[in-house]
């Protein structure tokens, strides 16, 4: 087990900008997987066991942001302006893809309810308990109305988490994931077909994974942090992953993981603070870090489109055919995530984003370790106004 350093100012955490790819490969394979894009039943076999918990990409996104946005969030920083900095980053992509959905639903003169689009432009579908509501347009936005959720509610939270007592933070860490845990017995009290919405969609219920990172990122700057380093928090989620793919029921694997998550991102985390190295912190890794939102944005509405486009919708490609089309699929995905991040994402947060003035005015960030600065890289990296995870 190790304990942070007591922190005073942040320092950039690369690690967590790689780790951002690694949650969204997750989701992207699950949906590969669970679309039919091999007919082969030895490769859809492997695919679909292999990924069949690459949903809970999504449960480590949440944690994952929860932790960045208390470790660099500047206190003092009033909360609109914290708010207008989480929008510019989130929303003009979300656009983008918003109309590029729209647009292919109207080529294949598929039915698109108002109301429904309506929510979703403006991030409350997760709100919203009704079919072709919570998955309407580009459905994988819908992640995107819970984080807007958390976004309104942190700058509100920060005061009294920077006041709070460890053992607080503490029972936090302990109480998450055994309500998570709760949630698939606490589903029967509702009607069947509000079910799956509760535990999966409903902003409240998905914060949970987001306030695990909250409490877990104040421990760490606090020097209080306790957990196991990256090698054995590593291995204790590959273990788990693959015990809860071979053996754990599905109403279980989602608490447990949420725990494996939350062991890998702090334990990444005190990596950066010290100095050492880890496997996300190369150049390649931070740049499909930071690609990486532009990529879960487009990659649904490209595999969708393409198969149906081509006709292979619902039957899959026989023999070699279906893991070719999955790394295309992949290598199509992330050249138009690239381009969205050159060409929307970052001109848009230079455009939206608080004026370089008032970033200037702005409190410095809290936190960072009374220990001697990290070490650069063996390829050089630099990390100044580069990789920051937030």
């Amino acid at each position: 087990m190790t304990s942070a350093p007591t922190v005073t100012r942040a320092p950039h955490l690369p690690s967590l900008t790689g780790l951002r790819w690694i949650a969204a490969l997750l989701v992207f394979c699950f949906h590969a997987a669970t679309m039919g894009i091999m007919a082969e039943p030895g490769l859809k076999a492997v695919m679909d066991k292999g990924f069949s918990l690459g949903l809970s990409g999504v449960e480590f996104f949440f944690i994952l942001s929860g932790f960045v946005l208390v470790w660099s969030y500047r206190d003092g920083e009033a909360a609109h302006r914290f708010l207008r900095r989480r929008l510019a980053k989130i929303y003009p992509n979300h656009v983008v893809t918003f109309l590029a959905a729209l647009m292919v639903a109207a080529w294949f003169a598929d039915p698109v309810l108002p109301w429904a689009a309506i929510g979703n432009l403006f991030l409350v579908q997760a709100w919203i308990p009704l079919d072709g509501y919570f998955y309407s347009v580009n459905n994988v936005s819908w992640s995107l109305s819970c984080e807007l959720a958390f976004y309104l509610c942190l700058p509100l939270v920060v005061p009294w988490l920077r006041r709070a007592r460890t053992g607080v933070l503490r029972a936090v860490l302990v109480a998450a994931p055994l309500l998570i845990l709760a949630l698939w017995p606490g589903q029967q009290l509702l009607a069947e077909d509000q079910r799956w919405w509760f535990t999966q969609i409903f902003p409240v219920t998905r914060s949970l994974e987001f306030w695990m990172g909250v409490a877990a990122a104040e421990l760490m700057r606090r020097g209080r942090w306790r957990g196991p380093n990256l090698t054995v928090a590593g291995g204790i989620f590959v273990g788990t992953w693959v015990v809860a793919a071979l053996w754990i029921r599905a109403e279980l694997w989602a608490a447990l993981l949420a725990v494996a998550y939350l062991l890998v991102i702090a334990a990444a985390a005190d990596a950066d603070v010290r100095g050492r190295s880890t496997p996300w912190r190369s150049r390649p890794m931070i740049w499909l870090g930071e690609v990486s939102f532009a990529f879960y944005l487009v990659h649904v509405l490209v595999m969708t489109t393409v198969l149906r486009l081509t006709g292979d919708w619902g039957t899959g490609l026989p023999g070699w055919r279906g893991p070719l089309a999955v790394l295309g699929f992949l290598l199509l995905t992330l050249a138009l995530a690239a381009a969205l991040h050159r060409w929307v994402e970052l001109p848009m947060m230079r455009l939206l984003g608080p004026s370089r003035r008032a970033r200037a005015d702005a409190p410095a960030a809290g936190p960072a370790p009374r220990v001697p600065a990290p070490r650069a890289p063996a390829d050089g990296v630099e990390y100044a106004g580069r990789g920051r995870p937030d």
